[in-house]
């Protein structure tokens, strides 16, 4: 019944991806409103996300949705509709803040991190190409975060398109988002996006881009200022099995994905003391 769902607590848990009673109420203010008018919706909240989130973490196809949670098409419905009129990107956000000022920070970033992750895809779908620095047939992830490693945008392209062009892509999408960029004075990236790309970012954004350098007697792995960060980033969303490779037709399906993993791992955060 729709109730036991709303009010499921940790030890009612069907599966390990479903919310636990202190991780619905972080988010529950976040999810649209129950329309006025029209037929009540027969699934709860809390079940659709339950599924979305099993679907993240477990990889399957939609199609295997287990039988006693809502049919895969009302779940792939409302995971479609919530990334065409951006509520994934929008609860990311707020949850974002959250996170931020429980970790004594400010709602916004000052500072930020930027690069990109390649990642292997499907025979099908769009926007596919051939990185030749990774050797990676598929698409690659352009990824701004803060200084926790939160994710600030995403923007999903085909793998041989050059990390400066989907810099500059993902950077003017967020130029007008100013919720995100209000503070935003600072980004560190590594030598990939050197050259043109420093004074394009200088001058249309008003931003520093400041590339952050290997050590020239460096001899083999070695953790670098600020980069850590956004590979730490790109490791918390591989563990998540829908992620560690491409399925998607849409690169949008992908940034939506995304979104609902780093909105997971935030529900986690919050709900620890």
């Amino acid at each position: 019944m729709v109730g036991q769902n709303c009010w499921m607590t940790k030890s009612q848990q069907s599966y390990p991806t479903d919310l636990n009673d202190t991780q619905w109420l972080k988010i529950r203010t976040y999810l649209p409103a129950q329309a006025q008018t029209g037929r009540p919706r027969e699934h709860s909240w809390r079940i659709i996300l339950n599924s979305i989130f099993y679907i993240l973490q477990g990889g399957c196809a939609w199609r295997m949705l287990p039988k006693e949670m809502p049919p895969w098409k009302t779940v792939y419905h409302y995971f479609r509709l919530w990334r065409k009129d951006g509520t994934w990107e929008r609860i990311n956000r707020l949850l974002r803040e959250k996170v931020r000022l429980k970790f004594g920070k400010k709602r916004q970033a000052s500072a930020s991190i930027l690069d990109s992750q390649s990642a292997k895809t499907s025979e099908g779908g769009s926007e596919r190409g051939f990185d030749a620095g990774k050797k990676v047939t598929g698409r690659k992830r352009h990824t701004l975060v803060d200084t926790l490693g939160l994710i600030l945008k995403v923007v999903v392209t085909a793998g041989n398109v050059q990390d400066r062009d989907g810099a500059k892509s993902l950077l003017e999408k967020i130029s007008t988002e100013q919720h995100v960029i209000k503070r935003l004075e600072l980004i560190w990236a590594d030598g990939s996006y050197r050259g043109e790309l420093i004074t394009w970012v200088e001058v249309m954004l008003g931003w520093k881009l400041e590339v952050v350098e290997k050590p020239k007697d460096q001899n083999g792995f070695q953790v670098l200022p600020k980069r850590w960060i956004i590979e730490r980033t790109f490791a918390w969303l591989v563990r998540q099995r829908r992620l560690a490779r491409d399925y998607e037709r849409l690169p949008e399906t992908s940034e939506a994905f995304i979104y609902v993993a780093m909105i997971r791992l935030m529900l986690r955060r919050l709900a620890t003391n």
